[in-house]
């Protein structure tokens, strides 16, 4: 057994869930200050830790800002009532939150979140054909969904897990199409070798363009964001598949949905915008730091770059209205998958004649 490579494949994958969770916790907080300046109100801004609080500017800025928010609501999903509906199907409605939350980690287990950190690569598992791997870890999202709807055994949760269902395989099908013109142009399915191309070459988004928005609108409906947050609409549906749900096994709802955002912003950042190079300024070799440095530094440019789409993400749900059923249907099939293949051929047939 290389015990070398197990003891850093531990350290990597501790690293990435606790980055993971803590930009998690961090999302909900700052999905909240947003809206709340999107609304002109003020946001959290009244929890404090005893000892820290009292520190003189820091304390009350800290506390203003809302920082230690997530921790009071973490805390508060532990101590509610965790309550079981009598009317449930049991097995199902305690298996359905881990499964809408575990793709969401898996998806990140290939992700290259850096260039390497003295003599390891910064991705979990470099496989060769991550993407095909992503996309079949991501098309069991729905199945916790789905679980969810039918284990609550009640009609809003019910037709929230068939309109998720019918949602996530209509734009699982537009998101697939859209990146095989990024495999036809960097000829490779491996991500860091997608990423090497880029370095080399310049971002895909500017080889593939028309990629890029059909997989920024599939991630929107794959993540059930507004405006295709139709599994849930609160307004029709009361919760949609989490209805019934508290306590433990509504935050491990609540967390999934973060989660998948951010596994699909890495995946955007990944694809079309470079990973984790940044060609301005040499930072992508960064020859005056030393090889931690400029490892550092590569996985700070990836951060940054997700925490940007993570921005849209949520500025988009506060900006826009939810579209109808029909609507998010209708765009699904007859506008995203047509203007997909459409996108396919053509590529195909520049690829073609640039290498004729």
């Amino acid at each position: 057994m290389d015990w070398n490579f197990l003891i850093f494949a531990v350290l990597k994958i501790a690293a990435v869930l606790g980055v993971l969770m803590t930009m998690v916790a961090y999302a909900v907080l700052a999905e909240r200050k947003i809206s709340a300046f999107i609304q002109d109100r003020v946001g959290p801004n009244r929890v404090s830790l005893p000892l820290i609080g009292s520190i003189p500017i820091i304390g009350p800025l800290l506390t203003r800002w809302g920082i230690w928010q997530p921790l009071a609501d973490g805390v508060k999903s532990f101590l509610k009532e965790d309550f079981t509906p009598s009317h449930v199907r049991k097995i199902y409605f305690w298996l359905a939150p881990a499964i809408a939350l575990v793709p969401a980690f898996l998806v990140v287990a290939v992700i290259p979140f850096g260039s390497t950190l003295g003599a390891q690569k910064m991705v979990i598992a470099d496989l060769n054909v991550g993407i095909l791997y992503t996309f079949g870890i991501v098309s069991l999202g729905v199945y916790g969904i789905v679980l969810a709807g039918y284990a609550s055994n009640s009609k809003f949760p019910f037709l929230g897990g068939i309109r998720s269902s019918a949602q996530m395989i209509s734009y699982e099908i537009a998101m697939g199409l859209s990146v095989i013109p990024v495999f036809l142009i960097a000829g490779d399915l491996n991500l860091g070798g997608i990423i090497d191309y880029q370095a080399q070459h310049g971002w895909m988004i500017l080889y593939a363009p028309l990629s890029f928005p059909i997989f920024l609108v599939s991630a929107f409906a794959e993540t059930n964001r507004l405006p295709f947050d139709l599994p849930e609409s609160e307004t029709e549906l009361v919760g949609g598949y989490h209805t019934e749900y508290s306590s433990m096994k509504f935050a491990l709802f609540f967390m999934g949905e973060y989660a998948n955002m951010l596994a699909g912003s890495a995946m955007m950042v990944t694809l079309f915008f470079g990973g984790w190079t940044l060609p301005f300024a040499g930072l992508d070799t960064a020859p005056a730091l030393g090889e931690w440095w400029k490892g550092l530094l590569h996985i700070g440019i990836f951060i940054a770059k997700m925490l940007c789409f993570m921005g849209l993400f949520i500025w988009v749900r506060w900006m826009l209205p939810r579209f109808r059923y029909d609507q998010l249907m209708d765009l699904g099939w007859r506008r995203m998958i047509p203007l997909a293949l459409a996108n396919i051929i053509i590529t195909a047939v520049v690829v073609m004649l640039m290498n004729s």
